[in-house]
């Protein structure tokens, strides 16, 4: 129940998408956020900020993910940014044969989610997939993208993708996944274009240099975020 207390970012994005319980949100530029069910926030920590995540459990549950997200050079030093999209923001494309798919970001039979990140054009999609059903999804060939099963088993090829399992997918234009067996499965498939840039990264700080690394400390030390 301690949370994360105020701790600073620069450099990257960090993407938060809940699925139980509620997750209090406050930084250094004014913004105050509760993230409840199904929500999801998007932070630009840019040239910095400082920001805490406290839980407000509801009947002893507090679940979801948090991925980070790298910046270009040119936009590291951009200024911060906050989003926050409540669940009914979020596209929910039902299938007859049952599949359930949640658009975060990206285009599912011509819904596209609320989040645009034009630098890397993201795919953030939540499946649920039946048992015995098999879920396409069309990405640009040269996108990096992974899926990640956080319920059932899931096959993709002739690979099996147990429980709490990340795959890392290679080069294609087209990604497949079915169920494994005789339980419905849940993942997040999510995928974006590459920087191609050096990552220089320490703690709370993703930068594209040793030097901007020990800037960004200094910066932080100096009260200057």
């Amino acid at each position: 129940i301690g949370g994360f207390p105020d701790r600073p970012h620069r450099g990257s994005e960090t993407v938060t998408y809940m699925l139980a319980g509620r997750m209090r949100h406050g930084d250094n530029q004014g913004n105050v956020g509760l993230l409840t069910p199904g929500s999801v926030q998007w932070m630009t920590a840019g040239r910095g900020i400082v920001h805490s995540e406290m839980p407000e459990q509801e009947d002893g549950l507090l679940a979801g993910f948090q991925l980070w997200v790298n910046l270009p050079a040119a936009s590291k030093m951009t200024a911060p940014r906050y989003q926050d999209i409540a669940p009914e923001a979020i596209p929910v494309v039902t299938r007859p044969d049952g599949m359930e798919i949640k658009v975060i970001a990206g285009t599912v039979d011509g819904r596209a989610g609320p989040v645009e990140a034009p630098t890397i054009d993201p795919t953030y999609l939540d499946v649920s997939l039946p048992a015995g059903r098999r879920f396409e999804q069309s990405v640009p060939e040269r996108h990096s993208a992974f899926v990640y099963v956080f319920e059932g088993a899931a096959r993709i090829g002739d690979t099996a993708v147990g429980r709490n399992s990340l795959a890392v997918l290679g080069a294609g234009e087209t990604v497949a996944v079915a169920a494994d067996g005789d339980a419905p499965v849940r993942l997040l498939l999510v995928a974006g274009r590459p920087l191609n840039e050096p990552v220089a990264r320490y703690g709370p700080f993703v930068m594209n240099t040793r030097a901007e690394l020990q800037q960004a400390f200094a910066d932080y030390q100096a009260g200057k975020f």
